[in-house]
């Protein structure tokens, strides 16, 4: 940590630049004698990134940044402030702190926090920008997160852990064993700290594997923003035997969409199919990411169009968590009948179909936009149709 990017003037050249050409400082050079351009760029860059992602840190004066990686793998400031919510009490400990957004948020919940992190500069830099930021209550420390809960004759109400998954020898993974650190083969002595343990993991692992590679696992938390999975929240309960509970949840700007469901029930459910009704619903990508198929027909009173079309359909108009049409017409796939309509501009959707979007759009000459939203499925008989619709907010 270069204390001397502190500097005034240069606090506001990083501001004042921060939509500049990073090619033509570089180039020019800052002409500031303590602190190297490239350094400065760094700086320039990673603050850029927390413009929408953490807009805490971008707006608070003299917030010293990290390098671009440890921006984009922290949490938004969205994910933090949701999984906050979800838990308090008088300890937490971060076993794998990283950048401290998610203690930051941790702190608002907890009387005690332990930020853990093996990297000196970053440990350095949460410290300061704690100060900066006017959190009182965050304790760092320059350690191995699972070193130091062992050595530690502490017990602590959660311990929270957001692996790396990019391992020193496999590059990027997505198995929990793979990740650093190892969390599954660690579980025993997290446990004999807390009763309560979160752990954050990628979207792209599968929750099948990751029940298989943990234990105790009471709740899983799908979390999307803006129809986007961003990540996995695994909560554990020591010696918690019982049905997994799957919550999903969709965070935009104009609303929350929540869905919650028991991972058995949607073993047990079946559904009922039809063709398409008066309305059609997609489920947001929480609710797909968590393979919610059967059980929210069956909790919301909708059809689906067909075993793996993962459409839904109703002649009654509900709330549905994602996104909800207007049908106008359901034709047969057939290029020459579909041409004849003459739909130069629509959005365009395919759910369990033998073409991509890119080859229908060349095929049928569609440029993207408009009012009309196409879906291109097959339905419960097999036969692959395409639904005019218009979306109702």
């Amino acid at each position: 940590m270069d204390r001397c990017i502190l500097n005034i003037e240069i606090q506001e050249f990083i501001h004042s630049n921060i939509n500049s050409n990073m090619s033509s400082i570089v180039l020019k050079g800052t002409h500031f004698p303590d602190v190297d351009t490239k350094e400065i760029v760094e700086q320039i860059e990673a603050k850029k990134k927390c413009d929408n992602k953490l807009p805490t840190w971008f707006h608070t004066k003299n917030i010293y940044f990290p390098n671009k990686l440890n921006i984009e793998q922290t949490s938004s400031e969205i994910t933090a402030a949701y999984k906050s919510n979800l838990i308090q009490g008088n300890s937490l400990i971060d076993i794998t702190g990283g950048f401290g957004v998610d203690c930051y948020f941790f702190s608002k919940q907890f009387k005690h926090v332990i930020h853990c992190e093996i990297d000196e500069n970053l440990s350095n830099i949460v410290n300061y920008n704690n100060k900066q930021l006017k959190v009182e209550n965050v304790e760092t420390q320059n350690t191995d997160g699972i070193a130091f809960v062992k050595q530690s004759e502490k017990s602590f109400d959660w311990i929270y852990a957001d692996p790396s998954r990019r391992h020193e020898n496999k590059g990027k993974v997505f198995f929990l064993n793979d990740c650093l650190p190892n969390i599954p083969e660690n579980l025993d002595t997290i446990f004999a700290h807390t009763n309560n343990v979160m752990i954050k993991t990628s979207p792209l692992l599968d929750l099948s594997v990751g029940i298989k590679e943990l234990k105790f696992v009471k709740t899983i938390h799908v979390i999307a923003v803006n129809n986007e999975v961003k990540e996995l929240l695994w909560v554990l309960e020591k010696g918690f035997v019982g049905n997994i509970t799957i919550l999903t949840v969709n965070i935009t700007k104009e609303s929350t969409q929540h869905f919650n469901f028991l991972l058995e029930d949607e073993k047990k459910q079946e559904s009922t199919y039809k063709r398409p009704l008066t309305y059609l619903y997609e489920p947001n990508a929480a609710i797909l990411k968590a393979g919610a198929f059967n059980t929210v027909a069956q909790q919301l009173g909708v059809f689906k169009l067909q075993k793996h079309s993962h459409l839904y359909t109703s002649d009654t108009l509900i709330e549905f968590p994602g996104r909800r049409f207007i049908i106008q017409n359901v034709l047969p796939y057939n290029i020459k009948l579909i041409k004849k309509l003459e739909i130069h501009k629509a959005n365009i959707t395919t759910r369990n179909f033998v073409e991509t979007v890119q080859q229908i759009r060349k095929r049928l000459a569609i440029n993207e936009g408009g009012n009309l939203y196409l879906f291109f499925t097959t339905d419960n008989e097999s036969n692959k149709i395409v639904i005019i619709t218009s979306k109702n907010n």
